[in-house]
């Protein structure tokens, strides 16, 4: 853990007096759970790979602004948690239709995953998307990026409190939501 904050610190270090291919470690490294968190967060594929590519965009605009004693996730990860809040904020004032249903299925299991497995991740991730907002963010960093209370506070610009308030609220409604494949 301390090697990859070494490398990320590195990084930003070297971007911010000029090295700018330092970025495309930074990308490497984050990509992935970067668009996996936007996903999960938007729930379409193509606004979280944008938002994901904003967020570098975001991250090299404010290389110098970056503290070395800062933990590199947490600012990485409220950049991204900002733009998709922005994003969600703008889905609701401009409401449209997928334009073929694949886009709203984006992303689905392996073609050997049983029915039932697959029905059951799709009710989950339903449920997931279902979640206001607040509650959405907080369960996704806590449950998928295994971020801590106060990252996530951090993060979201609220109290310890209200993380754990929030995460509290997402899995009653997920076990309430969920009931029926929680028996089995």
């Amino acid at each position: 853990m301390t090697d990859a904050l070494d490398q990320d610190r590195g990084s930003m270090a070297r971007l911010a007096v000029g090295e700018d291919l330092a970025l495309n470690e930074i990308m490497e490294r984050w990509k992935t759970r970067l668009v996996a968190f936007l996903y999960r967060l938007t729930g379409n594929e193509a606004s979280s790979l944008e938002l994901a590519e904003e967020t570098f965009v975001r991250v090299y605009q404010n290389r110098t602004k970056f503290r070395p004693d800062a933990n590199f996730s947490s600012w990485l990860f409220g950049i991204a948690a900002n733009l998709g809040r922005n994003h969600l904020r703008w889905q609701r004032r401009h409401p449209t239709l997928p334009l073929d249903a694949a886009e709203a299925t984006a992303m689905e299991g392996n073609p050997g995953d049983s029915a039932e497995s697959r029905e059951r991740e799709d009710a989950v991730r339903s449920a997931i998307a279902a979640l206001p907002p607040d509650l959405r963010e907080a369960l996704v960093l806590a449950e998928y990026e295994n971020l801590s209370h106060s990252e996530i506070a951090e993060i979201a610009e609220c109290s310890v409190k209200a993380v754990e308030r929030r995460l509290s609220r997402a899995r009653e409604i997920l076990r309430k939501g969920l009931s029926r494949y929680l028996q089995g």
